[in-house]
């Protein structure tokens, strides 16, 4: 469903301004992401009039694809937002994508070491200062064989509780068929079509000033989540499996049923 006309020019009056060389940097990549979209995909939104126009914003999405945050910046941008993603540390590590990654505030996420919270600061100094994060909480794309979520980490939760922002849950649909990781295909003929909807804000009422109780931290996790697989259900016409995909329970052939 499009827009209203009267919603787009508000959100151009007050989208987010890039300052300085991130001015350069964002134009930079709108240039090359937006027609890369579009030449690989039609894209169909629901719900994009859920991102608030301005203020802090966690946007909560499934992963199946390396083309999800391409698809997911442009859709985000097209909301008059600038999206920040939380990345693989390693990718600052390629000279040009370092500048990019640099200009456009990403930030970068430090598995296995001891900079590994620097990460979650990162993305708690950028919702106070009004930034829009979206989090992939599977942690990588995931591995269950249908393209359902994982098991999703924590991380959302320490940041859905540590402010009162909204939290919104979304899901992707479509982008594993332009690309499969696990296959190594790459399949842009003939062009896809690529489903993404927003769901209502998590109402966290119940949960504000517990970001350090385990319990709370779980139950709003696996809320988050549930969020999204509901929706990912939606746009792709199916029901979703009950449980989210485990490969350590999958390994151990548990099927998690009792």
């Amino acid at each position: 469903m499009a827009e209203p006309k009267s919603l787009r020019r508000q959100r151009r009056q007050t989208s987010e301004k890039a300052q300085g060389m991130g001015k350069f940097w964002l134009g930079l990549t709108r240039g090359v992401f937006y027609p890369l979209t579009a030449a690989l995909a039609r894209t169909e939104v629901t719900g994009l009039e859920r991102i608030p126009a301005e203020g802090p914003a966690l946007l909560v999405f499934n992963h199946v694809s390396h083309l999800d945050p391409i698809f997911d910046a442009v859709t985000v941008h097209r909301a008059g937002r600038v999206p920040r993603f939380l990345a693989k540390n390693t990718l600052w590590n390629v000279p040009v994508l370092k500048s990019v990654l640099v200009g456009v505030e990403q930030i970068p996420v430090y598995r296995g070491t001891a900079d590994a919270r620097k990460s979650l600061r990162d993305a708690h100094d950028a919702l106070q200062h009004g930034k829009t994060i979206v989090i992939y909480p599977d942690g990588t794309i995931t591995k269950d064989p249908d393209g359902w979520p994982m098991t999703p980490k924590v991380g959302v939760a320490r940041l859905a509780l540590a402010h009162d922002i909204p939290v919104i849950p979304a899901a992707r649909w479509g982008t594993r068929d332009i690309y499969d990781h696990y296959e190594k295909k790459f399949r842009p003929f003939p062009r896809k079509i690529v489903r993404i909807a927003f769901g209502e804000p998590l109402d966290l009422s119940a949960y504000r000033g517990m970001e350090h109780d385990t319990h709370a931290l779980r139950d709003v996790t696996h809320l988050a989540m549930t969020g999204v697989r509901d929706l990912l259900g939606e746009i792709r016409g199916e029901q979703p499996p009950t449980e989210f995909y485990s490969p350590a329970r999958k390994s151990r052939g548990d099927d998690g049923e009792a």
